[in-house]
């Protein structure tokens, strides 16, 4: 396994996400276009996407973000409760979220929108816990969100 790949897995883990978590939105987002579609199937795109340096440094700069709001530990406080709250139309977690998906085209892009506003399986689970106090998942919801789609339009153009 690519050590990229070994660290991504124990940080998400870290945070409460799993790889069947993950393999289950893809699962979501390719059962449509597949009659008979198993989870197993899946599972190698996931490993792909997080074999890339890219979504490495995406991922700890994301989930980075996150534990510094959950510790208050942002200079500029200002940030930080956009942050603490998730605020709306704050937009920079999708943005960073798109770099993973500008890996695998239009697909994953389109793919992304869907989950985010579906908040299918762990990234709605993900969202919902964000919102407790003391806990931060405004990046990372997203950032499951972009490897779902990345690793479903990978296996789309399989």
């Amino acid at each position: 396994m690519n050590p990229f790949t070994e660290k991504a897995l124990i940080l998400l883990q870290s945070r409460g996400v799993t790889l069947d978590d993950i393999v289950d939105c893809v699962y979501y987002l390719q059962k449509p276009y597949h009659v008979n579609l198993q989870h197993k199937d899946l599972e190698e795109s996931v490993l792909r996407v997080l074999d890339k340096r890219e979504v490495w440094h995406a991922l700890i700069t994301a989930i980075e973000l996150d534990v510094s709001a959950e510790k208050s530990t942002y200079a500029n406080k200002d940030l930080e409760k956009i942050v603490q709250m998730d605020e709306g139309l704050y937009g920079m977690d999708e943005v960073l979220a798109y770099g993973i998906c500008n890996l695998y085209g239009s697909i994953a892009m389109t793919n992304f929108g869907f989950i985010d506003k579906t908040k299918y399986g762990i990234v709605g689970r993900l969202n919902e816990d964000g919102k407790k106090e003391g806990v931060c998942h405004t990046f990372l919801d997203d950032m499951v969100g972009a490897i779902a789609a990345a690793a479903a339009s990978r296996f789309a153009h399989k």
